[in-house]
């Protein structure tokens, strides 16, 4: 007999199993007046010949994965009498049954990896949208569109002897599922003898929500943008063809498609009866309502129906579940994600305690050195030793998976809460859910808080930490920007890799790396015991390669290609005996003890865990167990852990201050361990607390970028992008500038404080690198700051103090002489006035500007511009006139002085400037260490009609520095002005001392005498020319009438900038309150202010500062005032002072120094002592009391 139309292309027939199955059968006879698609029927093969293969238009790739004859031409598994209502099951196929040839529908089937022992492969259409990516080497542009549901069972090929398989989850079924694989069911809208029309795709969802409500709603409309689910397919992708087995009569589990009520761009669902466990995408987590702060309900029958009895023993680990599928596994609700709404945060579900963190938390004595035991997944919390450095055993961490897994978080929220969370964390009894504090205490800081203060700048140090002994600094010879260093050897990496002994600069490694690998990053490895630290290293490449290089043998002894696959590694971080790697994807290797039973990470094993990081990386570092990542403004928590049960990402929200810049670098001080410290792209520095997250404060350290910070002691350290290094004592408000010296010629690229240098080396070293390739290695105890210190509080004991008194004067005389104060009777009893009302001082300093007329700009350029040889007839024509006003100074002094006699110690003049200083006959004879120096800022530091001179002297042992200035004019020069003064400051004009007793008694700041502010005692007076902001010259003159001062010393640009600008450097210096009107700018011989064509405003140019370098008061300024002489357009200011000198004992400082020596080593061992503590406590992992007997 003719075999059916429809039987298998071998020509055998299909043998009814029951009288249900016939029935079946006949609904796709080809007499059926309802067409039928190819894939709808199935062939039974019971001849063991071998099926013909059929025309196809399939790729090779997939014909080629055809079932072999032997697998063919078994006999199905029998189908299980009797399932749960709801269950999904199918039997399996042979592995041919995805190739169909079918022209019309020619999509195959998601195919997925699984196991080559596994049982017969399995096969299902997704019931709605294409696969997203090309099946078997198929792109998915190649393949035709889906078709229409009436399209698809058209008949239109010859049928295949391939045993077709889809997902028996719908009741009516179009075809496509073999009689024999689909159990009897009852269908309400299904007729014996009349089949239905088969209706459009529908989603698996739907159609159990059917069997569950008992009757076929009406679906929704197909959302064509949403990916396909691939999840059952997988298992198929990489498999062999199946071999001839034991038929099995248990169901084949089939995942459940996400549902997509999560998603704002899927379909609604179209009836309440979707479950509440459906699979969802990877999102971010969101906090449930409050009102859900209740138990789940136990699952429905349909639920429970849906979870799988039995699965096939494969003998490799399937992939990795994503983290919402094992979410719904274990019976939560959906995924939380982050959605700011304005309405109040609900508290978040207890996430399960890690076993890490209990055992980190458990109080039990830890195993003695050299080994810290890191426990791994135990049972018994309590048993295990508290030590933060975990060891593991190959039992104890499960194999990781083949494929990295790349999720964002390692599972939901609400699997993974850590044991030890924030105040937005912590559950309030009873209810298991979690509270969170207003948005203002987590993310956001008050603008209030902001420190618009800068720092003191007042007693800041500037000499060199260098240490007394060993090699100060190391060129790397080659484009460095990154290193490392522990102990004794510090380590660079980039075209090469070297590492060098810190003590004598020895280069003891050197690697060179091949074409087109350059090191992106480097860290010291672990060590099996504390002493074995610094002895290996861990390279990073720019092609995503790991490299593990011994320092004293210099090879490679291992190495890991594609450790991040072709990414950068940008970073790697030390936790305990962990690494940490990170690259510029956002993809982070957690290295734990390798199953070899080492204690230490291995690369010759695949990394323990994996996450995802966010893109844009900018600066990050771990704290405690934490890793604070920041990208751009924003700050995440994260809190990697080896056994991946923890949740990944700490807080919901990023930390971030709108009044801050980008993150650039960060740092933890050990005296303060609850605060964590990031500095910013505009030189502010915010404070975060650790147990809350909140921000604590912003502070304004400069206005120059921040590249690196690192907290050493009690003390801050900055390294800025002018190379400059600032240390901050944070204990006093404002916060002081302890010391600032200019490190490297370049900017500083990374500044490290080494931990373990006191153990090793017993000295506290802090080690930065510039963009000038200089490693150079700093004393992070500030020996010499301390001594100075301690010596200047003791300079009581040994040295014996006198109080001299001073008259200073600044003047912009405008080009007059001495005869000009004979026009008017008040002007010409000026100086006869000033000197009797002056207390009969011991020093007098009379500063000039402007005694040539500068503004004669024709005179000015000839003065410049002439040749040599007429120089000398001009500076004839100069000198005479800075003579005049010696002499009159001389005979003034003469005449109204009262019989004291007065010699001149030194006058200088600077093209308009001019300093005459007068002592008494009886001080003459102690002043020592005479110098002058000038400084020229006009014409871009050419000429010197603007500048300054400095004349320096030691009074005993005391010295002094006395300042004439001349600075920019113009309303708008503020910022000119501002770098007159600091070229000025920050010269080295003096010959520098060459004793090293005298430089430390008589200088400050660690200075030798070469820069103005290396001085006791400073004073600086002249024409500032610093103007009053933001206000018209009417309303200038007009509050001057009124007496209203304070309101323009409010913008005056000299008290602004010392208040608002951190760099600016008169803020070293005092002054006196201004209780006078305006010196600037008047008609000549009237006390009106400028008339003229220009109406200049009013200002207060002419100024007298000063500066104690000791810091305890020994310059007192006993008046402030102005003077009415109208010859010039300027008016004279005056200041009368008390300087407080002295005088070294030699005898008694000696016993002073010993004695402060002997207290700096009992300083030193306490600061080593917790040095140590801290270093083996919080960086190798020990206990604290292995940590105690290994620093006795």
């Amino acid at each position: 007999m003719e075999p059916p139309a429809n039987n298998g292309l071998d020509g055998s027939s299909i043998r009814p199993v029951s009288s249900l199955l016939a029935k079946f059968e006949n609904l796709n006879k080809p007499g059926d007046p309802q067409p039928s698609t190819p894939s709808a029927t199935s062939t039974r093969n019971a001849s063991p010949v071998p099926p013909v293969p059929a025309p196809t238009t399939k790729p090779a790739q997939l014909r080629g994965r055809d079932a072999s004859p032997s697998s063919s031409a078994r006999e199905p598994p029998p189908i299980p009498a009797m399932r749960p209502k709801d269950k999904l099951s199918l039997q399996p196929a042979s592995a041919n049954a995805s190739a169909s040839s079918s022209p019309i529908r020619s999509v195959p089937p998601p195919i997925g990896p699984r196991p080559a022992t596994h049982p017969p492969s399995l096969t299902v259409e997704p019931p709605h949208s294409p696969p997203k990516r090309g099946l078997g080497g198929v792109p998915t542009g190649d393949r035709p569109a889906f078709v229409s549901a009436d399209a698809a069972v058209k008949p239109s090929s010859p049928i295949t002897a391939g045993k077709q398989f889809k997902i028996p989850s719908r009741p009516d079924t179009p075809g496509g599922i073999p009689a024999a694989a689909v159990e009897p069911r009852k269908s309400p809208r299904l007729v014996p003898s009349q089949p239905p029309s088969p209706p459009p795709p529908r989603r698996s969802v739907e159609l159990r929500r059917e069997r569950e409500l008992g009757h076929n709603p009406i679906p929704p409309p197909i959302n064509r943008a949403e990916k396909p689910a691939m999840g059952v397919a997988r298992f198929t992708l990489f498999d062999k063809p199946s071999q001839p087995s034991q038929p099995s009569s248990q169901p084949i589990e089939i995942k459940k498609r996400p549902s997509p009520k999560v998603s704002p761009f899927n379909s609604p669902p179209s009836s309440r009866g979707t479950p509440d466990d459906e699979d969802t995408p990877p999102m971010l987590p969101a906090r449930p309502r409050p009102q859900q702060h209740q138990p789940p309900p136990p699952p429905s029958s349909s639920q429970q129906g849906l979870q799988r009895s039995k699965t096939f023993h494969v003998a490799s680990e399937p992939p990795p579940l994503h983290h919402s599928i094992a979410n719904k596994r274990q019976g939560r609700g959906e995924p939380l994600t982050p959605q700011i709404t304005g309405e109040a945060r609900p508290a978040l579900p207890v996430r399960p305690q890690s076993i890490i963190d209990s055992v980190r938390a458990a109080n039990s004595i830890s195993a003695p050195p050299p080994r810290p035991p890191r426990p791994g997944v135990v049972t018994n919390s309590a048993a295990v030793a508290q030590q933060k450095r975990i060891a593991s055993t190959p039992a104890a961490i499960q194999p990781p998976p083949s494929i990295p897994r790349l999720n964002g978080r390692s599972m939901t929220v609400a699997d993974r809460m850590p044991t030890r969370v924030a105040n937005d964390f912590r559950p309030p009894p009873p209810t298991p859910v979690e509270t969170r504090p207003a948005d203002n205490q987590l993310a956001r800081v008050d603008p209030a808080q902001t420190t618009n203060a800068y720092p003191d700048t007042s007693r800041t140090n500037r000499s060199k930490p260098y240490f007394s002994k060993g090699l100060h600094e190391i060129h790397t010879k080659y484009d460095s920007r990154i290193f490392d260093v522990c102990g004794t050897y510090v380590c660079t990496t980039g075209s090469y890799t070297r590492a060098w002994s810190v003590m004598d600069g020895e280069l003891v490694m050197s690697l060179a790396m091949s074409e087109g690998m350059k090191g992106s990053s480097v860290i010291f490895k672990p060590g099996e015991s504390v002493d074995d630290e610094g002895k290996r290293i861990w390279i990073g490449t720019n092609n995503g390669e790991l490299l593990e290089a011994d320092v004293r043998s210099q090879s490679i002894v291992v190495n890991r290609p594609n450790a991040h696959g072709r990414y950068e590694i940008i970073k790697i971080y030390r936790h305990f005996n962990e690494l940490w790697t990170l690259d510029e994807s956002g993809t982070l290797h957690v290295w734990g003890p390798g199953p070899d039973g080492s204690n230490l990470p291995n690369l010759a094993y695949a990394p323990t865990q994996t996450f995802r990081l966010p893109k844009g990386h900018m600066f990050s570092m771990v704290v405690g167990d934490e890793l604070w990542h920041a990208t751009g403004k924003e700050i995440r928590v994260f809190l990697p852990t080896l056994d991946g049960r923890t949740q990944f990402q700490v807080l919901i929200r990023p930390l971030s201050q709108e009044s801050a810049g980008e993150v650039t670098s960060g740092t933890t001080i050990a005296s303060e361990p609850d605060k964590v410290y990031f500095g910013h792209s505009d030189g502010k520095v915010s404070i975060y607390s650790r147990s809350n997250y909140a921000c604590l404060g912003i502070i304004n350290i400069s206005q120059y970028k921040i590249n690196s910070l690192a907290g050493v002691g009690r003390y801050l350290w900055a390294g800025y992008n002018t190379g400059k290094i600032s240390v901050y004592d944070m204990g006093q408000t404002p916060w002081a500038v302890k010391k600032d010296w200019q490190a490297h010629e370049n900017p500083v690229v990374k500044l490290i404080a080494d931990q373990s240098s006191f153990y090793t080396l017993n000295r506290y070293q802090v080690v930065s690198l510039g963009a000038d390739n200089m490693l150079r290695t700093w004393d992070g105890l500030l020996q010499d700051d301390w001594l100075e210190s301690k010596m200047m509080k003791k300079d009581v004991n040994y040295c014996q103090f006198e109080k001299i008194k001073a008259l200073i004067l600044t003047w912009n005389a405008g080009a007059s002489t001495p005869n000009s104060l004979n026009y008017s009777a008040d002007d010409k009893i000026f100086f006869e006035k000033l000197l009797r009302n002056s207390d009969s001082p011991d020093i007098l300093v009379f500063g000039f500007q402007e005694l040539v007329d500068l503004e004669d700009k024709t005179a000015t350029a000839k003065r410049f511009l002439k040749p040599k040889k007429k120089e000398g007839t001009d500076q004839e024509r100069m000198s005479h006139q800075y003579r005049n006003w010696l002499e009159f100074l001389k005979r003034s002094l003469d005449q109204h002085m009262d019989g004291e006699l007065y010699h001149v110690l030194h006058s200088a003049p600077l093209v308009g400037l001019f300093t005459a200083i007068f002592v008494k006959a009886d001080l003459l004879g102690r002043i020592t260490n005479l110098n002058s120096a000038e400084v020229k800022r006009g014409m871009g530091g050419l000429h010197g009609n603007k500048g300054a001179i400095v004349v320096r002297f030691m009074v005993d042992d005391t010295s002094l520095c006395f300042i004439n200035c001349h600075l920019a004019a113009g309303q708008s020069g503020a910022n000119q002005r501002h770098n007159d003064i600091a070229a000025i400051l920050e010269a080295s004009l003096l010959p520098p001392e060459r004793d090293p007793s005298v430089r430390f008694d008589s200088f400050v700041g660690g200075g030798d005498g070469t820069m103005i502010l290396d001085h006791e005692l400073c004073l600086l007076n002249g024409d500032l020319n610093y103007r009053i902001d933001t206000m018209s010259r009417d309303t200038v003159v007009t509050a001057v009438k009124a007496g209203n001062l304070g309101k323009l010393l409010e913008r005056d640009q000299l008290l602004v900038a010392r208040r608002r600008n951190p760099g600016f450097r008169l803020r070293a210096f005092e002054e006196m309150p201004i209780t006078f009107a305006p010196t600037y700018k008047y008609d000549v011989g009237t006390d009106h202010y400028d008339t003229s064509e220009k109406r200049r405003s009013p200002a207060w140019c002419d100024r007298l500062l000063f500066r104690c370098g000791t810091g305890r008061g020994r310059i007192q300024q006993l008046d402030y005032r102005r003077h009415e002489v109208r010859v010039s357009d300027h008016r004279p200011v005056s200041g009368r002072f008390r300087f407080e000198v002295k005088r070294v004992l030699p005898r008694e400082r000696a016993q002073a120094w010993m004695e402060c020596q002997q207290q700096w080593e009992d300083v030193k061992a306490q600061e080593g002592k917790m040095a140590k503590l801290h270093y083996l406590t919080e960086v190798i992992g020990y206990d604290e009391a292995t940590a105690h007997q290994l620093t006795q």
